[in-house]
């Protein structure tokens, strides 16, 4: 069974920065790629971020790209997601999951499991 725990979120200014991280179990976190999610309220869960099961490719939405680098590391089997120039609207639960196959990144039913999430709430 594969449990994936996310912290570092929580309250964050305009322009300042927070650092969630997600912490896996199981023994084959480095054979999977990962990616974050986020949920605002009221809203679909959207593709935040990706990255490939050795750490040599990343994937980025065009509403976090240049602001939000993604990393792994498979000796921890944590991935981090190191937030930047945060906006208000970069509120939400963001969500870490475990990519299954070779499907498109952004699309979440290729992902099989997925935390709980970390509230990101950023302050104008």
């Amino acid at each position: 069974q594969v449990q994936l725990v996310e912290s570092g979120g929580g309250l964050g200014q305009t322009g300042g920065s927070l650092r969630p991280s997600c912490a896996a179990s199981g023994r084959t976190f480095s054979s999977y790629s990962m990616g974050w999610f986020r949920q605002a309220p009221g809203k679909e869960r959207v593709f935040v971020s990706g990255v490939s099961w050795s750490g040599s490719s990343t994937y980025y939405a065009d509403s976090v790209k240049g602001r939000f680098p993604i990393s792994r590391d498979n000796a921890k089997s944590t991935v981090d997601l190191q937030m930047a120039s945060l906006k208000p609207k970069d509120t939400a639960i963001y969500l870490c999951a475990r990519r299954r196959g070779a499907g498109a990144y952004p699309d979440p039913r290729n992902y099989d499991y997925w935390g709980q999430g970390t509230q990101v709430t950023v302050s104008s």
